[in-house]
């Protein structure tokens, strides 16, 4: 069963960490909001004029919370939990989809049980938290939003593991298939996922019949040997998909199973580049837009950092090696990512000209990284143990490795943009948005 996007793990093993020398935009000259009466501990989600997100309270239950998109004013809350989901994946997000006749539905696992089933999907009017419908779970790793409708995986940890396609309205289910998937993509006809399977690969399919239009190995798009254990992450721009896959060592072997970036036509599953034997940086922008790696070679040592162009997999910008420093550093980018700069908490760290190679007067440079570099386990009651909440960044003077404060918001390339507006978690699980027209993009969490 994999394990996907621990980031705690990428945190201890200092992969890597990011930073800007501003904020991308100055947040007084727009719309903004922030909400402190929740503790948001997913992915923030948002479509149809609603804000969703999965929230802890103090005495570590989990909530659906709903907000207004325009002022952040917590619209409802509800019981949550989450029932077969794998700690590694992170906490599960709501599922936002807007309905036929445009209104918001939030679909989120709910802790009621009934005789066998462990849990009970519900969805909910975006606005009024009324109850639309109810499905009992078994086990998922949670409802998410694909086109017009909701995938959900369900019966995860049973060998009748399936894929169903629901209406968000009524929860009539669609079609479905067998097996475990996760959704990488979609748009208003079809639907990209990742199949997770002993032969795992991107299939597309069209979301109002489920028909089969293309599939696509991973082994074919990155190399044989690919174990998912180790996690993945997904991101589209333009026609184009670009996944990333972790390496992962077998505890029975020792061998590191294959690992890397490629990329595929979202029109036909075609590879367009591939990057074998790279890892991913964290934090980082989505891969779908903004790949920053490091190459590790048959040894396991890593070499120095590459920004790709995602549209070619071309090395665009390069720090090598030689000017990585000692240990002890956590990376940090500007908000363009034409910067590299090393932070060290409480110490002088350095920066470097991504497109040179140059070394930069690092007194000059302030960088956005990792609020917290050793993470706590959340805890959760009634759950099962080891998840963590999603990543938050600070802004550091990277002279002397200390917080920068000011009230800038964090770079497009983590929060990612929906329709100009941009939302993001602060290190206390408050949730802060700007209306600031910022273009439609993936961030760091998809």
């Amino acid at each position: 069963m994999p394990v996907p996007r621990l980031l705690a793990i990428a945190l201890v093993a200092l992969t890597a960490a990011a930073g800007c020398s501003g904020s991308d935009a100055a947040t007084a000259e727009f719309p903004v909001w922030h909400n402190t009466d929740l503790n948001a501990i997913s992915r923030t989600i948002s479509a149809g004029g609603v804000v969703s997100a999965t929230s802890m309270k103090p005495d570590g239950d989990l909530e659906t919370v709903a907000l207004d998109q325009k002022t952040g004013k917590r619209l409802w809350a509800h019981p949550a939990t989450m029932a077969g989901r794998l700690p590694g994946m992170g906490v599960s997000s709501p599922a936002v989809v807007p309905s036929a006749g445009g209104e918001p539905v939030v679909v989120a696992l709910d802790p009621a049980r009934k005789g066998r089933w462990n849990a009970t999907l519900i969805a909910r009017d975006g606005t009024s938290g009324r109850q639309l419908w109810t499905r009992p779970i078994h086990s998922t790793f949670g409802p998410q939003r694909c086109g017009p409708y909701v995938c959900l995986s369900e019966h995860t940890a049973l060998r009748a593991a399936r894929v169903v396609v629901l209406d968000p309205a009524t929860g009539r289910t669609l079609w479905k298939l067998p097996g475990i998937a996760e959704v990488e993509w979609s748009d208003a006809t079809r639907v990209l996922l990742l199949r997770l399977a002993a032969n795992p690969m991107i299939e597309s399919y069209e979301l109002k019949t489920g028909r089969l239009q293309w599939q696509q190995p991973l082994d074919q798009a990155l190399g044989p040997g690919i174990d998912m254990s180790g996690g993945w992450a997904f991101g589209a721009t333009g026609q184009n998909l670009v996944g990333y896959v972790a390496p992962y060592t077998n505890p029975r072997t020792k061998k590191v199973s294959t690992f890397g970036l490629f990329s595929v036509r979202l029109a036909d599953g075609a590879v367009n580049w591939m990057r074998p034997s790279v890892v991913r940086v964290y934090p980082s922008g989505n891969p779908g837009s903004a790949p920053i790696v490091r190459p590790v070679d048959t040894h396991g040592a890593y070499g120095g950092f590459a920004r790709l162009d995602a549209d070619s997999g071309r090395v665009v910008g390069q720090i090598t090696s030689a000017e990585v420093p000692g240990a002890g550093w956590w990376l940090a980018f500007p908000d363009r990512m034409d910067k590299l700069g090393f932070l060290k908490h409480d110490g002088k760290g350095a920066a470097y000209d991504f497109a040179t190679g140059k070394a930069l007067p690092v007194e000059e440079e302030a960088g956005w990284s990792f609020c917290v570099t050793d993470p706590k386990p959340l805890p959760l009651r009634g759950q099962a143990q080891g998840f963590y909440s999603v990543a938050s960044l600070c802004r550091y003077d990277l002279s002397s490795g200390k917080r920068a404060g000011g009230d800038e918001a964090p770079p497009s390339w983590f929060t990612g943009s929906q329709d100009g507006w941009r939302l993001w978690r602060d290190e206390k699980g408050g949730i802060h948005a700007v209306n600031d027209g910022t273009p439609t993009s993936p961030g760091m969490y998809g």
